[in-house]
């Protein structure tokens, strides 16, 4: 798969995590500003679940189409015209009354997520070598959650002290960011190019999720896993502000410690990653820290007050963070680099069209049931859903190393078969 041919550009991975890291902010920010206002003026889990599937239903409606635009289109006018526009409806947003305008504009600004996501995303590895991607990477995933870890906080101060509209306005300029890193950022990908050849002298043929079995268990595991504890996100503002009794600000420091966890994950197993040249260890060892990430959910409905969730929530997000650096790296060892805006827009909308699920459930289950045991299904049901996906990993990983025993000698050129069409593709396993 291709990655940078000379030097590493780390300059451009500075720009890029820094519009990632404050767009990031932005977008936190005026999510929990968002939650909050609604929960402060009496609405109820469905309110909640109705804002979180407005901000998340265009990922996955969408992707289909901004996975191909983040392929073809430049990715310096996607970025630039994209953060123009999400200013715009921020901005708009910050004056809004009614609750179905309110809706409509999160709807359109994660429109605009749908298709600055996959291109960022895809972008990091076109800027590095192969043996410096886990280290952008982690830079990337940085970057994101500590944007995700100011932005909740933040929102707690802002809302107490002044309302929604402030936090808003303040989201409206940080996408501006991404108009900044559209026009610096030197690496760039979509426009006119052409296909990525293949050692046979071809060119590749149209990326299928399919047509990688561990690539496509990964999807489905992580997908399967944030289905079944998704609704935490729902019923974590209730838990903590009502059942546990806390402030707003409190809610953003313990929302802001998952992300912190994140971080210090990400940073970590970025490190293992280097040993763990074996995409199949990848795998595995990714299902083992989504069964952490459940056992964290689990543990916090027993706390009898809130600051005792940040530890057990801390450790969560490192588990989370190690399993977000094995998938990205997975995905950007396997993926020609042509097909790759479209292949992280599928495994986004896979994750985010699991976690509206969950939202959904979160929101019907607080009509009858009360916060602490819902956290606790939470965390249970996650812990079944990881045992029962473990015989599938275990499967497709073996089946991978049977028919890739190639891929441990660096630099081969090895054949690897197309399970949907049962062609024969030349794919050059790049030094590491």
């Amino acid at each position: 798969m291709s990655f940078a041919s000379g030097p590493s550009r780390w300059s451009d991975v500075w720009l890029t995590t820094a519009a990632r890291g404050i767009s990031s902010c932005g977008d936190f920010l005026a999510a929990s500003a968002l939650t909050l206002s609604l929960q402060s003026a009496g609405a109820g889990g469905m309110a909640v679940s109705g804002l979180l599937l407005a901000a998340t239903l265009p990922l996955v409606a969408l992707a289909p189409l901004t996975g191909r635009l983040a392929d073809r289109i430049d990715s310096r006018t996607l970025l630039a015209v994209t953060g123009l526009a999400q200013a715009g409806v921020c901005l708009a947003l910050a004056y809004a009354g009614h609750p179905a305008l309110v809706i409509a504009l999160v709807a359109l600004l994660a429109a605009g997520l749908a298709v600055t996501q996959p291109v960022l995303a895809a972008l990091v590895p076109a800027m590095v070598r192969a043996e410096d991607l886990p280290r952008a990477g982690a830079l990337n995933q940085t970057a994101g959650t500590l944007g995700a870890l100011a932005g909740p906080a933040l929102a707690g101060l802002l809302v107490g002290g002044f309302g929604a509209r402030l936090p808003l306005l303040v989201d409206a300029g940080s996408y501006l960011a991404l108009v900044a890193a559209g026009l610096l950022i030197r690496t760039r990908r979509g426009g006119r190019r052409r296909p990525e050849p293949t050692a046979a002298g071809g060119a590749h043929p149209t990326w299928r999720l399919r047509r990688d079995p561990l690539l496509f268990v990964m999807v489905g595991t992580l997908a399967a896993v944030v289905g079944a504890v998704g609704a935490i996100n729902v019923i974590e503002v209730f838990f903590i502000r009502e059942t546990l009794g806390s402030t707003t600000t409190v809610y953003g420091v313990v929302t802001g410690a998952w992300t912190l966890g994140i971080v210090l994950g990400g940073w970590l197993f970025a490190r293992l990653s280097r040993r763990l040249a074996d995409d199949g260890a990848l795998l595995g060892a990714g299902l083992a820290l989504l069964g952490g990430c459940c056992l964290a959910v689990l543990a916090s409905a027993a706390v009898p007050s809130a600051l005792l969730l940040v530890p057990i929530w801390l450790l969560g997000g490192v588990a989370n963070g190690g399993d977000n650096v094995f998938n990205n790296l997975l995905l950007a060892r396997r993926v020609p680099e042509a097909s790759r805006g479209r292949a992280f827009a599928v495994f986004g909308a896979a994750v985010q069209g699991a976690g509206m699920a969950g939202y959904l459930v979160g929101g019907l289950l607080l009509e009858v049931a009360e916060p602490r045991p819902l956290v606790a299904a939470c965390g249970v049901v996650g812990l079944l859903v990881v045992a029962a996906v473990a015989a599938p990993v275990r499967r497709a990983v073996r089946a991978e190393r049977v028919a890739t025993p190639a891929a441990a000698l660096p630099g081969v050129v090895h054949l690897e078969v197309d399970r949907a069409s049962g062609a024969e593709l030349a794919t050059p396993t790049p030094s590491r």
